[in-house]
């Protein structure tokens, strides 16, 4: 079984919030003139790692389905003529590079992660393996426009970053990872991010053969 625990959990829950309240309400947090081009998960991922205080000996690791989704749609839509800037920002890691490259923030190793139902877990594994003393486990979404018409697009926007570690002492949860034999299992980021910003436990099969449990002292 793989375990680590967590002193530090922070969550972006918007609702229905467009890009340029988020940008309005987080500016702030950011050096001046940053936002204007960062999106909207960008600026929300922005909050919950600043409050984690990375550094550089962290090690990053980034799950997202869709990622900048915003972005996305406007590019397609800049066709024939596709913007440069709108290409470059919806690039599925983009999120966290706009937010080391805002704050000037070096990093140990960056390890994004897209996919589906087994996103959760596949996530967790890297980051419990990671050798470094934390790492900080982040991730969101973006709410489309016509490409969740379509079906290909999350239907809420939300972030959240844990800061995971060996230490116990302390903690104000533990995540564990455990082989539970063959049988299928999945779970959705929506669903992990709602355990953590509700502060809910959660016990479930997430891959085949592993099931990941959260745990609240």
């Amino acid at each position: 079984m793989l375990e680590r625990h967590f002193h530090t959990v922070r969550t972006e829950a918007p609702g229905l919030e467009e890009p340029a309240g988020t940008r309005e309400r987080l500016r702030d947090a950011f050096p001046r003139g940053a936002t204007r081009r960062m999106s909207q998960l960008g600026m929300l991922l922005g909050s919950v790692l600043g409050d984690c205080g990375p550094t550089g000996e962290d090690t990053i690791v980034y799950a997202s389905a869709y990622a900048e989704t915003r972005a996305l749609e406007a590019y397609l839509a800049s066709f024939p003529t596709p913007s440069p800037t709108l290409f470059q920002t919806s690039i599925h890691p983009s999120a966290v590079q706009q937010v080391c490259v805002a704050r000037q923030l070096p990093v140990r190793a960056f390890f994004p992660h897209a996919g589906g139902a087994q996103l959760v877990a596949h996530a967790l594994r890297t980051a419990m393996l990671a050798p470094s003393h934390r790492t900080l486990l982040c991730g969101g979404e973006e709410r489309g426009t016509w490409l969740l018409e379509r079906g290909h697009a999350s239907a809420e926007t939300f972030a959240f970053a844990v800061a995971l570690s060996r230490e116990r002492a302390g903690a104000v949860g533990t995540l564990s990872l455990e082989a539970t034999g063959d049988e299928d299992g999945e779970l959705a980021l929506p669903r992990f991010f709602s355990a953590l910003h509700q502060r809910r436990p959660l016990a479930q099969r997430a891959a085949p053969g592993l099931t990941v449990t959260l745990k609240w002292h």
